[in-house]
């Protein structure tokens, strides 16, 4: 099961996953995630809103990959975007989502 949380601002939701033992940075790993979508899981996700510009949504994602390793992922405005990791982390966010 998947929990969303929604702060203020992405520094905190870093703070928070680092306090819970996320500590791996998967944006550096963005081509296994892509490449290998079954090794990770997404047991958190915190949502930054943008109070002024849409622009500056982003999400930050808490990852648990099959090895144990536990960090986030930092990304931008998904719903708009094209790119193949975020088209990954939305997979995944709903298969976390159905079980």
């Amino acid at each position: 099961m998947i929990r969303m949380y929604h702060y203020a601002t992405v520094t905190k939701a870093l703070e928070e996953l680092a306090e819970k033992g996320f500590s791996v940075d998967f944006n550096i790993h963005e081509q296994d995630i892509i490449q290998n979508p079954s090794n990770y899981e997404i047991v958190h996700i915190y949502r930054y809103e943008g109070q002024t510009n849409p622009d500056d949504e982003a999400t930050v994602y808490g990852i648990k990959s099959i090895t144990g390793e536990k960090g986030v992922f930092v990304a931008g405005q998904l719903a708009s975007s094209e790119n193949d990791i975020e088209k990954v982390l939305i997979d995944l966010s709903i298969k976390g989502r159905t079980e």
